[in-house]
């Protein structure tokens, strides 16, 4: 089994992932960092050029890949519940959590992760809370109509939200 994680950027998939897997002792699995070593261009290098199509096709290559190995959590891009193969096959092996806040939220950890900001696809400052915005209505459906649980990060500290993914989904472990 894998613990598979969604949302939109920001949300907090990898500070939290990265917590589950070393409670769990499992792998950690970011999926758009297997394809930035994969092409060894940045996401947001892939995007730029135009070519998001190819990036879904390599984001779709890597999501089959990982979702037939075995206890992982893995962090996937916000954008995998675009195509439905993606968090299917996620599924057949894993409980799918779905990390949300409002796009408030979201755009101002989004401008506040720096180093992220180098390599993700840009945040265009004048407009960005209006893209997250219309972002989420497009695929909060598509993360809810997948999640097995899901979570607000807003008012929660990553190692309570790690507590509460392992009791909700019913997998022993000892509090922190």
């Amino acid at each position: 089994m894998n613990l598979v994680l969604i949302g939109y950027r920001g949300c907090g998939k990898t500070t939290i992932g990265r917590l589950l897997a070393s409670r769990l002792g499992w792998s950690f699995v970011d999926t758009d960092a297997l394809i930035e070593e994969g092409t060894g261009a940045t996401i947001r290098e892939l995007f730029s050029d135009g070519a998001e199509q190819a990036f879904r096709d390599l984001e779709s290559e890597v999501v089959a890949e990982v979702a037939r190995r075995d206890r992982q959590v893995i962090s996937t891009g916000g954008g995998v519940v675009l195509r439905a193969s993606n968090p299917a096959a996620l599924k057949r092996n894993g409980k799918i959590v779905w990390f949300t806040a409002p796009a408030e939220v979201l755009w101002r950890r989004i401008l506040g992760d720096k180093a992220r900001l180098v390599n993700r696809p840009p945040a265009d400052r004048s407009r960005g809370l209006e893209i997250v915005t219309r972002a989420l209505a497009v695929r909060e459906p598509l993360y809810a109509r997948w999640a097995d649980v899901v979570m607000d990060t807003r008012h929660r500290s990553p190692a309570e939200l790690v507590d509460e993914v392992l009791a909700a989904l019913h997998i022993p472990f000892e509090r922190a």
